[in-house]
This record gives C-alpha cells, structure tokens and sequence, in this order.
C-alpha cells in the first residue's frame, strides 16, 4: 500500500532506558512501513540533555508551540542515584514539569480498557479519566536544607518594593524547606479545561483538594473552580444532565473506590500524578494508560503515563529477553497522528491512528500479550510474548486490518 502522507511535522521526543529500546521498535515495525512520517526529533534521553544544559527541553516544548502536537517518550528525572550513574552536572528538573510549565494546560489519562483484563476493583465498570493539572506546585518548588537553627520566612515584596512576610518555622536544630507556587491564571485554564473536556465526552465531573488544612493555596483552587463554574458552566452542565462535585481529596479516594466510575476526577499537579498511577494499576497496567497534555491555546503533547521500566533495560543491557508493554507508548503515538491528522485535515492518518489501536487490543484480546498482563488475564492459556514480538504481533494483526 502506498504511505499516508503527511503535511505537517509531529514534535517528536525521544526518551530513556527500556522504552527507548521500544519507541525504535514501534517506529521501525508500525509506523515507517505504512507513513511518510514527518517528525521534528528532540533527544531527551538523559545524557543528552545533561549534554545541552537541558536547553533540549526547553526546545522541545518551544517546538511543541510551533506545530500543535507533539508525542512524548518516558524520561528519567534524576535522584542522587541518577547523579552517579550518568555523570549529571546537576540533577535536571523533570522533562514533563518543565514541558507542562511551558504549555500549561491539564493532562487527561485514562486507561486503556481490553477484554480479559478485569479491574481489580470490582465495581468499577467504566473508565475513570483523571484530569491533572500541569503546572506549579512541586514540580517547580524551590527547596532548601536548614543547617541549623534559625528563621524561616516567607517574603512577598511587590512592585514599590513593599514587603508583606509570614513565618513559616523558627528551627531549632536541622531539617528541610519547600516553596510552591501556582498562577490563578493556570488555574483558570486548568478549570475550563476539565469543564470543557466533561461537556465535550458527557461524563461527571470530580474536583478535589485539601482547602480544610490548606486554607489560602488550596482553598484558592476550589474557588476557582466554583466561579467559573457558576459563571460560565452551570446552565450548560444542567442541559447535558451532568454534574460537576467537588469534595476533599480524601474523600475522593474512599469515594472512587466505591463507585462505578465513567467520571473524571480533576487532581492538582501531584495528586493527579499518583492518583493516575493508582488508576491505570487497578484498570489491569500502569502500561495501559492513555495521557495526553491539552493547553489552553490547543496545544498537544501526547505520552506514556510510566516511567522508562529501568529494571528491564537493565535485563536488556545484559541480553536477557524482555516482556515489556509497550501499549501505552503506541497509543501516544496514536493519539499524536489521530490529532495532526484532524488538524491537518487528513482523514487516512487519523483512520490508521484508530486501526493501529484496534490492532493493539485485538492481538491482546486474541491471547497474545506481554507477562505483565498474562499474569492478570482472565483468558485461558495467554500467549506471552516478549517485547520485540508482541509489536511484531500488532503488526500481523494491523495488516490484516489495513
């Protein structure tokens, strides 16, 4: 068959450890073969960006705002342990919170649902899509170690440089310090974005945080969302015959876990992050989760829910076989194609985008699958494949779908 032709460059962004092995693989065997595939490449592979001063990064986000949608491997965000083992100048921020930063917006994951991988949760019945918000609060916290006694404050010094101060702790020996910060303007967006997404897939919208014990920076949060919706969303939400509710994040927890789901739950930038993780294991995988980061301004950066599954690149590096899922990189690849291909009117692009998915459940739902889903599976006597082979299944079966 000839190659889907494309018009516009994807942002593609190339990553660390085991799915880097695996984004090769997915381009050589499901993309290459069927698309003149245009993409405008970043390496942010660690030792790459550790090369540029991280300055790649910052490209990388840059170009996303040059053309609209970009897809993203998993990176590591390195520790102390990273520092030793890649030779770091410095530990670089997370990739993901400075790309966030730069685009703002809300990443909306929700996972990946197949016949024969059962919820562990046993009354939930739909898929719960957790609505993150992508800027501030940890990922761009500044910190500090306190030697010893002393003060800590924290100081607010405006434009005629008067200053407004609130103690944060007198210390009497060591410990530790961190400062967040989040914009009302992120927020809002964050806000009409969740509201949007819950008018444009009819579900219920959850919003929660901790404003009981966080009266000033959660507490603005929450009524945000509340004058906005009040003011723009509230007629509109009635007339859908949806809901939007809004509850401490604790409450929320011991709520989804008694519900049917087929809702989204709006999260802050670190609850989101957990909470989506905890999701996409109880749906079946951490590696059957869609993610995608939606800005205000119609950007969009697809990725991997996960991280760079070290443990198997270290069985890689050694030549030992490997059976990692690689669907949830796939499926940013998808979602990446699907969008250029709405926004570039290119209607061949989007429909491969939704057969290579069908080609990714129907291979799984056929038996053959990767060791972390045949553990779980409810299907009699799956077929465990090993990473490079079950692409080359999702392959097979594309084939037959195209």
């Amino acid at each position: 068959m000839e190659k889907i032709k494309m018009t516009t460059p994807l942002v593609e962004m190339d990553g660390d450890e085991m799915t880097r092995i695996l984004w090769k693989i997915i381009k050589e065997e499901l993309l290459l073969p069927f698309i003149d595939l245009k993409t405008e490449y970043y390496d942010l592979g660690l030792e790459h960006r550790n090369e540029t001063d991280d300055q790649v990064t910052f490209d990388s986000a840059y170009a996303t705002r040059k053309y609209g949608v970009a897809v993203k491997c998993a990176t590591i965000t390195p520790n102390a342990a990273r520092m030793d083992e890649y030779n770091l100048k410095e530990m670089w921020k997370s990739p993901n919170g400075t790309i966030r930063a730069i685009l703002d917006g809300t990443v909306f994951r929700a996972p990946i649902t197949v016949k024969g991988i059962e919820p562990c949760v046993r009354n939930w019945k739909k898929p719960i899509t957790i609505a993150r918000h992508a800027y501030g609060d940890v990922y761009k916290a500044s910190e500090m170690k306190i030697p010893g006694p002393g003060k800590c404050e924290l100081v607010y010094t405006d434009k005629d440089g008067n200053e407004t101060r609130e103690l944060i702790h007198e210390f009497a020996g060591p410990g530790i310090i961190q400062g967040q910060h989040n914009l009302n303007k992120s927020i809002e967006s964050f806000a009409r974005s969740c509201f949007n997404y819950a008018l444009d897939t009819k579900q219920d919208l959850w919003f929660a945080t901790k404003d009981t014990i966080s009266k000033k920076y959660d507490h603005t949060f929450k009524d945000i969302f509340q004058e906005i919706y009040d003011a723009e969303y509230a007629e509109r939400f009635q007339a859908a015959g949806i809901t939007y509710f809004y509850t401490l994040i604790d409450d929320a927890v011991a709520r989804v876990m008694k519900a049917e789901g087929g809702f989204i739950w709006a999260c802050k930038n670190y609850d989101g992050d957990v909470m989506s993780d905890m999701v996409s294991s109880a749906f079946g995988s951490l590696a059957m989760m869609t993610s995608v980061l939606v800005s205000p301004e119609g950007y969009y950066e697809y990725e991997a829910a996960h991280g760079t599954v070290q443990r198997h690149y270290y069985k890689h590096l050694k030549g030992e076989e490997t059976s990692t899922n690689s669907v949830a990189t796939i499926f940013a690849w998808t979602g990446a194609l699907r969008k250029r291909g709405e926004m570039d009117a290119i209607p061949e692009l989007s429909a491969f985008a939704d057969k290579l998915e069908q080609a990714c459940l129907s291979t799984i739902e056929s038996g053959k699958m990767t060791k972390d889903l045949a553990l779980i599976t409810t299907l009699d006597e799956p077929t465990v494949l090993n990473s490079q082979d079950f692409i080359r299944a999702v392959r097979t079966t594309l084939e037959t779908l195209l």
